[in-house]
């Protein structure tokens, strides 16, 4: 999730649809079948759905969609949102998506979990308990366990007098919401009072299983401090650590390299804030990770999204290098696959990506979801693309 100190500009929402054209052998995170393109596919833009602003389901306000993943069985769509218990207690959605080859008809809402501790309370809000109010950020099914996993960014804020130090988390639940189990969590990503370790809301954006669920990656937004500064201008010097878990353990396995883009565009006024870090993730193979960036500046509405392949075969574990800035590191290699900066349309601040439903022509389908922050300035939005 990002917090937006922006001068509001006004952008059309209209878009074309231009083709981008990428080589590889998709795996659907949730239906554990290789989905195999011949020839030379193609990812095409069919359309958006905007979810009305501060619709209501369920005595809940739907907001703050930061990560979706679907289900083929079920023919249905998990999405968690980022709420910190503020607007209403922690939880996640099932929904409907109705697509065509031309458009997503609707978006339907079937049903609202809340995601409960450990002894089946809900999670505060910060003024209730800041030590364990939580920042939920992905969500995934695991179809061999039938259960979900979610992610938390942990808290890390340190103010006059104030430090509130939350680690990040991977969580195990039920399909209603109750917990299971965690993940251990890698020391190096426990927060600390002093710059060492996880930034402030940079932690565990991404997420995503192997297709036999045996492994479990999950990727920060932003570089720990000791991996060196956060992404600039004009510059690619940002690292960012992706994290691999054996799923039967829980235990952290490897840890991979992955450098970031630069920030796509100068702040307004100069100084203001500006980000660019990893949202999702999707794996394609054992060895490859589609890998969303999303980059944002203050004084410009639209967020910059763009679709990485990155390879992990060659790519060593990092996870006992103490600094990735300070050593000659072999990174993981990226592939650029699709700037949405280049479709014509509005984006807003896309976190979450899945593969969804084939079309009646066949094609497989790839779905985006926006976080709107509860905003009324922002959309929570939908893109459906197509692979030809």
């Amino acid at each position: 999730m990002i917090t937006r100190f922006y001068r509001l500009l006004n952008f059309p929402m209209k878009y074309s649809l231009p083709v981008f054209i990428f080589s590889i052998f998709i795996i659907s995170c949730t239906t554990q079948k290789a989905i195999t393109v011949t020839d030379q596919p193609q990812l095409k833009l069919i359309g958006q759905y905007d979810v009305p602003h501060n619709q209501v389901f369920q005595n809940t306000t739907i907001g703050g969609l930061s990560g979706i993943d679907y289900d083929s069985e079920n023919d249905i769509y998990y999405l968690i949102s980022d709420d910190r218990s503020s607007t209403n207690p922690a939880r996640f959605y099932t929904a409907k998506i109705f697509l065509s080859e031309k458009a997503i008809d609707s978006v339907q809402f079937i049903s609202v979990k809340n995601l409960l501790r450990p002894g089946g309370t809900i999670y505060p809000n910060t003024k209730q308990d800041p030590f364990h109010t939580p920042d939920p950020e992905a969500i995934r099914l695991n179809k061999k366990t039938n259960q979900l996993v979610w992610s938390s960014e942990g808290e890390r804020m340190i103010k006059n007098d104030t430090i509130l130090l939350r680690d990040p988390s991977v969580n195990i639940i039920s399909l209603d919401g109750n917990h299971i189990d965690s993940f251990i969590v890698p020391s190096n990503m426990q927060m600390q009072s002093v710059q060492k370790g996880p930034r402030h809301n940079g932690t565990f954006e991404g997420m995503c299983f192997t297709a036999d669920y045996s492994k479990l990656f999950v990727s920060l937004e932003e570089p720990l401090f000791e991996d060196g500064p956060r992404a600039g201008l004009n510059d690619s010097s940002a690292w960012v650590r992706i994290i691999q878990f054996d799923v039967r353990s829980r235990k952290p396995e490897k840890q991979y390299a992955y450098k970031i883009d630069p920030v796509a565009y100068a702040a307004i006024p100069p100084g203001a804030f500006k980000i660019n870090g990893v949202t999702d993730i999707l794996a394609i193979n054992d060895n490859q990770l589609m890998v969303m960036e999303r980059s944002f500046s203050t004084g410009r509405k639209p967020c910059t999204i763009k679709i990485y392949l990155a390879e992990l075969k060659n790519a060593p574990d990092v996870s006992g290098i103490q600094s990735l800035g300070s050593e000659t590191v072999k990174f993981t290699g990226k592939k650029l696959l699709l700037n949405m900066d280049d479709l014509g349309i509005y984006t807003d601040n896309i976190e979450g990506m899945t593969l969804g439903p084939k079309l009646p022509n066949g094609r497989q389908t790839l779905i985006f979801v926006a976080d709107n922050n509860f905003s009324k300035d922002q959309v929570t939005q939908f893109l459906l693309f197509e692979i030809l």
